[in-house]
């Protein structure tokens, strides 16, 4: 991750709690580069290399906090920003298909924009 990404990334973590116990085992930028590389990989986060100084598998289950705390949400409306040039969104750096983001088995299937849900969906 370059250094003007992290820019926009590092402002909207959470701060470390004060009273988590032990020291903070990782910096978060090398946390979220350790979560980034389980979903861009599609590993199950044991799998982590440990030698890669991403953490450990526990490390990066920093996301769930983070999530909590609506960082995910907000780094997505910065980074759609960011995409916008000159008023139309730049989908050609942009990617969130099956190939990097998991469906959920057994969710419903959304009717298609512009055509009716047909019975039973």
């Amino acid at each position: 991750m370059d250094d003007d990404l992290w820019s926009l990334i590092e402002p909207l973590l959470p701060p470390w709690p004060e009273k988590a116990p032990g020291p903070r085992p990782v910096p978060d930028r090398q946390c979220l580069q350790g979560i980034l590389y389980v979903l861009h990989n599609d590993i199950a986060w044991q799998l982590l290399p440990l030698e890669s100084e991403f953490g450990s598998s526990q490390t990066c289950w920093r996301l769930e906090r983070w999530q909590k705390a609506g960082t995910c949400d907000r780094l997505y409306r910065i980074l759609l920003v960011k995409l916008n040039t000159a008023g139309e969104l730049d989908w050609s750096r942009a990617c969130a298909d099956g190939s990097h983001v998991r469906a959920k088995k057994g969710e419903p299937t959304p009717a298609r924009v512009g055509q009716p849900a047909q019975d039973g969906q």
